[in-house]
């Protein structure tokens, strides 16, 4: 390892741990990783960001490659659908917290204050790894190991969801089916607060009718919150 500072060392050599990789691998580019996990605001000209523009194609390939072995029998459609799922900056970001990357990524000061930028920089940092370790070994060996089972995790839920976790579509298609018409969204903000869980409420309204309401950080993810509500009443009441 040709990082100068030991607590540095200590942290990628924890991260390379807890993804169940040899530390020792004479392959494994230190130098990348360190890269991965440092932000612009720690250094304008030595950043995650090029590693970050490699790791958006790693990460649909992994996807890709994942979801054909183990879900051979999708049709393409679904597969596409699946992979924007799996490779959404919120998935991504869901796995890089749960691996506890705020331990490993430098963050400026600035920043680090910025709680509404956290999940940004946890799905940027993550691609930015995967194309770390992509480029230590010139394959997938090192990402699949680890990033597969966590791809399975989020795959069995969002199959598990007849909605797929896109309740606007949902609403949607089920609207359309039924009584030929489209959702509409009136969406508002109502806290200047940029990181506020209840920032924006919206309310989907279906025949004059409003059909459900829901709030969220931003105003898509409000609508998806109304949609929610809407779609679930819906099929609830099926026979």
């Amino acid at each position: 390892m040709t990082i100068q500072y030991p607590l540095r060392q200590q942290q990628l050599r924890s991260l390379i741990a807890r993804l169940g990789l040899d530390s020792e691998s004479p392959k494994l580019r230190w130098d990348l990783l360190d890269l991965a996990l440092t932000h612009s605001t720690v250094s304008a000209e030595q950043n995650y960001e090029q590693l970050e523009f490699v790791g958006d194609a790693v990460v649909k390939l992994a996807a890709a490659a994942f979801l054909l072995r183990q879900f051979a029998d999708l049709k393409v459609g679904d597969f596409t659908a699946l992979r924007s799922q799996l490779v959404s900056d919120r998935s991504l970001a869901t796995i890089a917290d749960d691996l506890g990357f705020d331990r490993y990524l430098l963050v400026g000061g600035s920043a680090a204050a910025d709680r509404a930028g956290r999940s940004s920089r946890l799905a940027d940092s993550l691609e930015a790894v995967l194309a770390a370790l992509y480029l230590s070994t010139e394959d997938l060996s090192w990402i699949h190991v680890w990033l597969d089972p966590l791809f399975l995790t989020q795959s069995n839920e969002i199959l598990a969801d007849p909605a797929r976790q896109n309740y606007k579509a949902a609403l949607q298609n089920w609207t359309q089916g039924h009584w030929k018409t489209l959702p509409q969204y009136r969406t508002q903000e109502v806290s200047a607060v940029h990181d506020d869980p209840e920032r924006f409420v919206s309310e989907v309204w279906i025949r004059d009718e409003v059909c459900g309401m829901g709030h969220g950080r931003s105003m898509k993810a409000a609508e998806q919150a109304a949609a929610q509500v809407a779609y679930q009443r819906f099929v609830a009441a099926l026979p």
